[in-house]
């Protein structure tokens, strides 16, 4: 086995490994729960979980997704918040190499990872995490040349302060909240682990993809629906379309807007 497959091969067991424990805290941040102790168990009949019932991906795999103990059915969303942190850490892994960006960009991933699947069950962003991501995030930016303090700061102010003013301005209109809080705090996160050039994409994006599933929900169920459809996953992914495919989407529409022009 080549050196390159071996290290890949590592980057994606230890984000599978990584998951594991974002499993626990997607679980426990909620309820204000440590997310340390007490050991894992299951939530049907209190079973401790062995070491090896907790072997990121295989053992849900050779329990056939059920409890060792009291056979009940295991949520999906274990092994799948697994493999959709071991894919991208393997995917920052690969772009990155074993660097300083790999890492910041890494936090930034586990974070969205965790604020996606709070926020799709409960209609929250943990404070916890977006507020110490701030901080962390604008650390980051003294030692990335392709980010810097500047950046990093503009795009906090940016990143919350745009959505802070498209939330106000729905409520004036409207009479209703329209968008949290915690969407706020979560853009400005992005802003500094990426800089205020990303804000516009990740809003973009956003919308965009939200607007759709919107839609199609909204025909699925009738115009009567009053599903919620919480705002941060799509944030998440639009800052993450925007990590590995940014540049090249940007340079698309502009040489489309040339040819236009």
């Amino acid at each position: 086995m080549s050196p390159t497959v071996t290290y890949n091969l590592f980057a994606f067991i230890y984000g599978a490994v990584i998951g594991s424990f974002l499993n626990v805290c997607i679980c426990r941040l909620p309820e204000n729960r440590s997310v340390v102790s007490p050991p894992s168990s299951c939530p049907h009949c209190g079973y401790r979980i062995r070491w090896y019932d907790n072997i990121p991906l295989v053992s849900y795999a050779l329990l056939g997704g059920k409890c060792r103990s009291c056979r009940v059915s295991i949520s999906f969303r274990y092994p799948l918040v697994e493999l959709v942190t071991a894919l991208l850490t393997l995917m920052l892994f690969i772009r990155f190499g074993p660097t300083l960006t790999f890492l910041a960009l890494f936090i930034l991933c586990a974070a969205l990872v965790v604020i996606t699947f709070i926020d799709i069950d409960h209609q929250i962003i943990p404070d916890v995490i977006s507020l110490p991501g701030i901080v962390i995030g604008f650390a980051f930016s003294f030692f990335l040349p392709w980010l810097g303090w500047k950046d990093s700061l503009i795009g906090v102010l940016a990143g919350g302060g745009s959505l802070l003013v498209v939330a106000y301005g729905y409520q004036m209109l409207t009479g209703k909240e329209g968008m949290g809080g915690g969407d706020v705090k979560l853009l400005a996160m992005m802003g500094a682990f990426l800089g205020w050039r990303s804000i516009l994409f990740i809003v973009f994006a956003a919308s965009l993809v939200g607007s759709i599933i919107g839609v199609g929900l909204m025909l699925v169920r009738g115009r009567d629906s009053k599903l919620p459809i919480p705002f941060g996953p799509f944030l998440a992914l639009g800052s993450i379309l925007y990590i590995f495919y940014g540049s090249r989407i940007i340079d698309w529409y502009l040489g489309l807007s040339r040819l236009g022009g």
